[in-house]
């Protein structure tokens, strides 16, 4: 999946690749297909005996006629190379791999036509794969002896579900750019090498031997194991492993190093706010602190008038900053990785940057972002704008509209002021915003504190959601956003509404794979993600529940002294949910209502991440 400035542009290049073995005279069909109207050809699933993830690597396993036949998939680090490995149990026989390519982005499917001819070259043991003029050459490659036929013929309409369940375009042609063919010997693993890495004039990989690689994986998987010290634990291996995916390299970084954090897959590129709010999770609590460096670093060269980027565009375009959380769940991240790894050259480093923060933030900066003088809180927001992670939009319809002083908003304003107030202590600098303002940071971070204690509170035992709202004084939907003035490591709120408000939240918010969105006895209350993109986005933030949430939900109940075993067993179905949807990871989404059927990405980040630093903090 090559492109100038990874993570963006991602591109799929071989869609699908169909077995066929022969042993004993049968023939079995392990591909699984089916078609737009209504045909299953063939359907292997019959033929499967088991599925699971064998550390990062899933793996299949067919009853074949006198034994078993095993295949194991897994991508090479650092390298747009994927490698098939297949092994056969007490038989032998020949497998063919029918080779299905195309040539798309991740959002999109491809429409065939008979005046679209590929250009397939037949190299050693494989071939060599180009859509058009100028596209990204590939190459399959099999074990030595391997004989590829070329075919380069149209197979029209692969029906995807679920691309019809949300909505999307569901149908997709494939081209048949031929077959692989080579013989099974018991016991004895054979590889496929798939990759888009420049050749050598033989048509090679340079310095890929995929036996090698294979036993390089495993060395990999057990050194990220044993780097968290998880070995002993077979859930919190599985997360580091899970949580490997997400970091990914920015732009012409060096192969293998991670400057940034890939939002979810397949869908997402990497978001401002994501990659602080996960960062936590996926480098402290595996012990890649070096990594958690780089990615701070990184992301402070994208400061620009005091805002961290809310997005990288796609297409590569300049960053977009309509956010006002990111930038603050910076500071939380700078704060977590000093204490994990007790480096205070970071925050040296980064100092002047962030008092420059502070500094646009108590002047103003863009979306009318800035410092009531009023009362010392900070509002957010103009008419048509999402700055909040609640950010669903339909048109011209904002969902869930949180313009004024959000409260999680006011928790992590607060924090920053106070991480401010004690690494200027730390570091002999300065107590005020660039030294030029009147108030220090403790004063001003006293100042909101009192404001949020005396403005947030509902009298019906929880914290209004936003403040001064164009639509009136007060928001008093329950919402989870609360919880973030209880969980954080300076909690703004004071302990007994702290408790009062837990309490609340678990009687209508809490769910046993995460916190919804908003109470079910709202009337805006959507219990159910299905269906289009517009029923979905109605969804999203008005009760669908999110994984990620119980991390603050379980930091607020363990300040408040809950045992280890009480916030334990409230992982307990999210760990479960390993084994479904995407497996070895954690869904973006639940349905508010039970039994809370996963959706969205299947594999999220901060969702691995939030439940990788509960079981890593117990």
């Amino acid at each position: 999946m090559p492109h100038s400035s990874p993570p963006l542009g991602r591109t799929v290049l071989c869609a699908k690749v169909d077995e066929t073995f022969e042993t004993s005279g049968e023939t079995l069909a392990l591909g699984a297909n089916e078609f737009a109207d209504g045909t299953r050809a063939p359907w292997g699933v019959t033929h499967l005996s088991s599925f699971r993830l064998e550390g990062a690597r899933p793996t299949w396993r067919y009853a074949v006629p006198g034994g078993i036949l095993q295949k194991s998939i897994w991508m090479v680090y650092g390298r747009s190379t994927t490698c098939l490995r297949y092994l056969t149990e007490q038989t032998g026989g020949r497998l063919r791999l029918a080779v299905f390519a195309t040539y798309r982005d991740y959002h999109h499917e491809t429409r065939g036509s008979t005046e679209w001819h590929f250009d397939i070259r037949p190299v050693a043991a494989g071939a060599e794969v180009v859509a058009f003029p100028g596209a990204t050459p590939w190459r399959i490659l099999g074990p030595t002896g391997a004989c590829f036929t070329p075919i380069g013929d149209w197979w029209w309409r692969f029906h995807h579900r679920h691309e019809r369940a949300r909505g999307l375009d569901c149908e997709e042609d494939l081209l048949l750019v031929g077959t692989l063919e080579f013989p099974l010997s018991p016991g004895r693993a054979a590889f496929v090498v798939i990759t888009s890495e420049p050749a050598t004039p033989e048509g090679s990989t340079p310095e890929l031997c995929p036996a090698r690689e294979w036993k390089r994986q495993l060395a990999r998987e057990s050194e990220l194991v044993r780097r968290a010290g998880a070995e002993a634990d077979p859930v919190r291996a599985q997360l580091v492993l899970a949580a490997d995916q997400f970091l990914v390299r920015r732009g012409n970084a060096p192969r293998g190093e991670a400057g940034t954090i890939l939002a979810g897959y397949p869908w997402f590129s990497d978001w401002g706010r994501d990659t602080m709010i996960a960062l936590p999770g996926l480098t402290l609590s595996t012990g890649r602190y070096s990594e958690a460096r780089r990615i701070l670093v990184t992301y402070a060269r994208y400061l620009d008038q005091g805002m961290l980027p809310n997005r990288f565009p796609d297409g590569g375009e300049a960053p977009d900053y309509n956010t006002v959380d990111a930038t603050l769940w910076f500071f939380q991240a700078v704060a977590a990785y000093t204490a994990a790894s007790g480096d205070e050259t970071l925050v040296a480093e980064l100092f002047p940057a962030l008092d420059e923060v502070v500094a646009w933030h108590l002047c103003g900066t863009r979306y009318g972002i800035g410092v009531d003088p009023g009362d010392g809180l900070l509002r957010a927001g103009e008419k048509g704008s999402q700055l909040t992670w609640m950010d669903a939009k339909v048109g011209d319809w904002v969902v869930t509209p949180r313009q004024g002083k959000p409260v999680e908003i006011n928790a992590l304003w607060y924090n920053a002021l106070c991480h401010m107030h004690a690494w200027a202590e730390r570091l002999g600098l300065p107590p005020r915003p660039r030294a030029s303002y009147s108030a220090s940071y403790a004063e001003l971070a006293a100042r909101a504190r009192e404001s949020f204690n005396a403005r947030f509170w509902y009298p019906q035992g929880y914290l209004y959601d936003v403040l001064d709202t164009p639509e009136g004084p007060a928001d008093s939907r329950l919402r989870p956003n609360q919880l973030f003035a209880a969980a954080l490591p300076h909690p703004i709120l004071e302990r007994g509404r702290a408790q009062t408000m837990l309490a609340t939240v678990r009687r209508h918010l809490l769910t046993p794979v995460g916190v919804r969105t908003l109470a079910p006895d709202d009337p805006d209350y959507q219990g159910w993600y299905a269906g289009d993109q517009w029923h979905r986005d109605r969804a999203y933030h008005q009760g669908t529940v999110w994984p990620w949430l119980l991390g603050g939900y379980v930091d607020a109940r363990r300040r408040l002294g809950a045992s280890a075993a009480e916030l334990r067993g409230l992982t307990r179905e999210l760990v479960q949910h390993l084994g479904q949807a995407g497996v070895g990871s954690i869904s973006e989404v639940f349905d508010g209502t039970p039994p809370h059927h996963p959706g969205g990405c299947p594999a999220q980040a901060w969702g691995v991440a939030e439940l990788l630093r509960i079981l890593s903090d117990e």
